[in-house]
């Protein structure tokens, strides 16, 4: 049984994905954690001037410990402030409406 104390593991390479993210889109960023099941957890990325990216750790307590790692990047929720924040571009559009079709 594993120790309930122990910190989670945070990936090396999420780590360096975040710190480039919040160094390339501004202080502060958001990140808001979202369970994916099996496949763990992905944290979605906003930042300051409003790009979106992502990372995907292995759960969602590993989420958390990335952000509390990185300064600059605060946890918050899909909430108006985080929403009203996000500026996606006609690219990323036409590009997630690519997926959905198929």
């Amino acid at each position: 049984m594993a120790d309930e104390n122990t910190e989670p593991q945070v990936p090396a390479q999420a780590v360096k994905a975040a710190t480039a993210f919040v160094a390339d889109h501004g202080k502060p960023s958001r990140a808001v954690v979202q369970n994916i099941g099996r496949t763990g957890a992905r944290v979605v990325l906003v930042g300051d001037d409003g790009a979106m990216g992502d990372i995907i750790v292995p759960d969602p307590a590993a989420g958390e410990a990335l952000v509390a790692k990185i300064e600059g990047l605060e946890l918050s929720e899909w909430d108006r402030e985080t929403v009203e924040a996000t500026k996606i571009g006609a690219g990323h559009r036409r590009k997630m409406a690519a997926r959905a079709r198929g």
